[in-house]
């Protein structure tokens, strides 16, 4: 997905919302949503179609009282909040901060559904717009310093593929990104592509949280050199050993550098 920052235009609910999108229908039975809902760990309630169509939404509020046996289509809101996937992003993020609705169905012009936008895309969608400045400035940094011109793509990287310049992640915010990776509001890592070789200049934490998730890939700000240069961090990795995330090492929390700096004055 191009990045609609660096493309110089304002994001879009398409371009962050969620298109394969769970559903109900207005025939099924409020105790078989309501066992949906339970047995889930992402649905607090389901927009509900007829085909593609939107009807109504259902949440587990409207089935709190209701009979197991009645329809949904007698239980449902139909009173809709909806979105446009031509609608700007922060249009949508006002209606959701407004409304206190988590999730907006997205609709297109004949009312079919097409996706959904949560407050979790919208979040994800201000981490990532932090990130191409993060970019911008090590670009800068590599044309000054080298010499060389460099260009940026926006790739799926395989973790297996990078060499760390970082020797310790630290475990409580490790769990943090492993908390992002899991509900998909990771920010892209930053990589440098050296002449085919992939130096992880920064994202050392979230790689190392998808490696123990077993997530074999992740999106990147790939910056790639014009001519190979002996990079300084690279020469760093080799020198500690650095040569897969399994050479990532885990420090818990409490000999990270700031608590052990607070406790000096406790």
């Amino acid at each position: 997905m191009e990045d609609p920052e660096s493309a110089g235009t304002k994001p879009r609910v398409k371009d962050y919302m969620t298109r394969d999108v769970a559903t109900v229908s207005p025939d099924d039975t409020v105790e078989a949503v309501a066992v949906r809902i339970a047995e889930s760990d992402e649905h607090s309630g389901f927009p509900v179609c007829s085909g593609r169509r939107v009807e109504g939404f259902v949440s587990a509020r409207d089935l709190l009282l209701a009979d197991d046996g009645e329809l949904i289509f007698k239980v449902m809101s139909q009173d809709l909040i909806v979105a446009h996937p031509e609608m700007d992003l922060t249009d949508a993020a006002r209606v959701i901060l407004r409304s206190g609705i988590q999730k907006l169905p997205v609709v297109d012009d004949a009312g079919n559904l097409v996706g959904i936008i949560s407050n979790a895309d919208v979040i994800r969608s201000q981490i990532e717009r932090a990130t191409p400045e993060k970019v911008g400035k090590l670009m800068r940094t590599l044309e000054n310093i080298h010499g060389v011109t460099v260009s940026e793509e926006r790739r799926k990287v395989k973790l297996a593929e990078l060499r760390p310049t970082q020797g310790r992640v630290y475990a409580d915010e490790l769990e943090g990104r492993s908390y992002e990776l899991e509900r998909g509001l990771a920010e892209p890592l930053v990589v440098i592509d050296n002449d085919g070789g992939l130096l992880l200049a920064d994202g050392h934490h979230r790689s190392k949280a998808a490696d123990r998730l077993g997530i074999p890939e992740m999106d990147a700000y790939v910056i790639v050199l014009d001519t190979p240069v002996d990079l300084g961090m690279a020469k760093t990795a080799e020198k500690e050993g650095l040569n897969t995330i399994d050479d990532i090492d885990v420090v818990d929390y409490a000999r990270h550098p700031l608590i052990e700096s607070t406790k000096r004055f406790q």
